[in-house]
């Protein structure tokens, strides 16, 4: 098993309009491909205007596999266009993480 940990950071005032809707376009399509929906946390202290999105899968070539077919899903391509003309998102950062040996799940 592997965990997709992706670090969202937006402008100032645009994290809500990005939530809702991702909540109601781009979530469902992901649950279709990716599977394994771990969560979606927002900064409260610290990084503000910060996300957390987190994915499991069960090893590179899995999440490989599983991330291009949903890139080959038309309902994805639209909402990613969506998401890029909201002009939110300053920045992206993405770590796959291995669980420890003691971790549920490893």
């Amino acid at each position: 098993m592997i965990v997709e940990h992706r670090t969202y950071t937006f402008r100032p005032g645009t994290v809500d309009g990005w939530l809702k809707k991702y909540e109601t376009e781009g979530l469902p399509i992901q649950k279709r491909h990716l599977g394994r929906f771990i969560g979606l946390f927002v900064s409260e202290i610290g990084a503000l205007h910060t996300t957390v999105l987190i994915w499991s899968y069960d090893g590179l070539a899995d999440r490989e596999a599983r991330r291009a077919a949903m890139y080959a899903d038309p309902e994805w391509q639209s909402f990613i266009s969506g998401v890029w003309s909201l002009n939110a998102i300053q920045s992206q950062n993405v770590m796959i993480m291995n669980p420890a040996t003691f971790s549920p799940g490893a």
